[in-house]
């Protein structure tokens, strides 16, 4: 019958074997951390975030591919809840980033990136052509390429310029019931309007207003299906952005723009920017802050502005280059409070559920 190794014997031997094998362990760290980040990290590769519609955005991202001879990868998301989309995928992935560069297409969910410590900052030498508004203090996002929250009216259901609806609070007016729309308040530019909204008029009277909506108005997928179903004279009119509005126009549709709110007793039209703003400890930050950089540069906005999504530009040297305010005369812009109104989100988005479920 064989003798058992006495207990003290054997852990010896296994702590001499521990010993050995501890040299080839830490080396095998060390290696595969620097695997993983040649992996993580490849050379000339940039990884951005786009929430703008592809179909604008995919040529500047192609063309500058080439210039600045970097691998763009762009990652896009569907139209109904692409920004919310992509900023989840953000939040998920906070420890081990997977993108470098946000292009959003609206401020409410960049600010709440900032809030979530997820935003680093970056130097931008022609973010001092643009108004300081939409321009992070700390540098750690950029506003640029607006688009304006205007109602598109169907001129065949609305014939006489005098009865025009002037104000968005008329989504709630019992004269238009079933012959408005708006899209549904989660996402997108929608979700930023109504976060701003709940903010300027408290919650309560917020929430009254949005109940007093959805009991009234058409609730549709997203602005460009209000904008082509108001078109078609599914609806009299609608709440929408002015690139979706302005392609109605040039497709040659019996459609007119309205920016609300004008009067002297009233809020204003609500601007949203484009944001761009760097990810922290993305994969590859420094060639995401050469990106940011150009995106910022004058003749990209014009491009946008030039182009089938007719943004508004920001930079104050391209101020006349709007196609769709040139014959609008001075706008009354609304002044809110964007991080008082991201901070808010979380509760107003409850709410918003309940009354939009």
């Amino acid at each position: 019958m064989p003798t058992k190794e006495p207990v003290l014997t054997r852990r010896r031997s296994q702590r001499s074997a521990l010993r050995f094998w501890i040299p080839f362990l830490l080396f095998g760290a060390v290696f595969f951390s620097l695997f993983s980040a040649c992996i993580r990290s490849a050379p000339n590769e940039v990884v951005i975030y786009v929430a703008l519609d592809k179909e604008f955005s995919e040529p500047i991202l192609k063309d500058l591919e080439k210039e600045l001879d970097l691998k763009i990868l762009a990652k896009y998301d569907q139209e109904s809840n692409k920004t919310v989309g992509l900023v989840n995928d953000i939040l998920q992935n906070r420890r081990r980033p997977r993108g470098d560069l946000f292009w959003n297409n609206e401020i409410l969910h960049t600010l709440r990136l900032q809030q979530e410590g997820l935003l680093e900052s970056c130097s931008a030498e022609a973010s001092e052509n643009f108004p300081p508004q939409f321009v992070s203090p700390e540098k750690l996002w950029f506003g640029f390429a607006s688009r304006a929250r205007v109602l598109i009216i169907n001129k065949n259901l609305i014939p006489d310029a005098l009865n025009y609806p002037r104000s968005i609070l008329e989504l709630a007016d019992p004269k238009w019931k079933g012959k408005c729309a708006m899209a549904r308040p989660m996402f997108g530019t929608t979700a930023t309007h109504a976060a701003v909204l709940f903010e300027s008029l408290g919650h309560e009277k917020g929430k009254d207003l949005f109940s007093s909506i959805a009991g009234n108005a058409g609730i549709e997928g997203g602005n460009k299906t209000v904008a082509q179903k108001v078109s078609r004279g599914e609806y009299a009119w609608g709440l929408t952005d002015t690139d979706d509005a302005i392609i109605e126009i040039e497709e040659g549709n019996p459609v007119a723009i309205v920016f609300p709110d004008q009067a002297e007793d009233q809020m204003g039209t609500l601007f949203i920017p484009n944001t761009l703003a760097i990810i922290k400890n993305g994969p590859n930050t420094e060639r995401a802050k050469i990106l940011l950089n150009r995106l910022l540069q004058e003749d990209i906005e014009l491009r946008l502005a030039e182009g089938p999504s007719a943004q508004i530009p920001m930079n104050k040297t391209l101020e006349n280059y709007s196609r769709v305010t040139k014959d609008q005369g001075p706008i009354k812009i609304m002044k809110i409070d964007y991080s008082a109104a991201a901070r808010n989100w979380n509760k107003v988005s409850e709410t918003l559920l309940s009354i939009f479920p």
